[in-house]
């Protein structure tokens, strides 16, 4: 059978319109939203910058932002925790998207566990998203690209790479997250995990 241009375009914009993705994000604080709060160089959460960074990129995908709280990650207690959860296990859409803090993002993931057909992703940065050397913005995006390939299940996507939940760690001295497991060598391309 000769290949067919227009069956192939048609083809292509339906799978393209199927998998159509409409993004829930709850914000719940962290280092991402954080702003100077006073002449002292302290800061404080303020409101959620993803509404920003989504509406500079003019991103094609239709998405909602709920702010569940507003509180730096180490704040966070197993309360806040099942409130996260619930707001996820009760939203319709499929594919959702935290913002969080860094130092306790990985706790909340695994609060979540396994939400049967949900693809969850948490993201943060390690500098405030206001910032011009913040991560924010590289890692909102690394998030929305694994919310809307991955399968089902909860990830966390930060510092260029998206991690399985259960196995990722936050390793403060390099500041940065890490997989909790050794991959071997020709997963690495040949090079070691320093």
């Amino acid at each position: 059978m000769p290949f067919d241009t227009r069956r192939h375009v048609r083809l292509t914009a339906v799978l393209h319109a199927v998998r159509a993705v409409r993004l829930k994000i709850f914000t719940t604080g962290g280092t991402i939203d954080k702003i100077y709060f006073d002449a002292q160089s302290d800061f404080e959460v303020g409101e959620p910058q993803i509404g920003r960074i989504l509406a500079d990129a003019r991103v094609g995908f239709e998405y909602e932002i709920v702010q569940l709280m507003r509180k730096d990650s180490l704040e966070l207690d197993d309360a806040d925790r099942a409130i996260i959860r619930r707001a996820v296990a009760t939203e319709e859409s499929l594919h959702i998207l935290i913002t969080h803090g860094t130092d306790t993002m990985v706790e909340t993931a695994m609060a979540l566990g396994e939400l049967p057909g949900k693809t969850i992703v948490l993201t943060g940065a390690l500098n405030p998203a206001r910032f011009d050397s913040s991560d924010a913005i590289f890692n909102i995006g690394l998030a929305v690209a694994a919310v809307q390939t991955s399968l089902p299940g909860v990830y966390i996507a930060m510092n260029g790479r998206v991690f399985d939940a259960r196995s990722v760690r936050k390793n403060r001295t390099k500041n940065r997250f890490e997989p909790t497991h050794l991959l071997p060598d020709f997963y690495r391309g040949g090079r070691s995990e320093t």
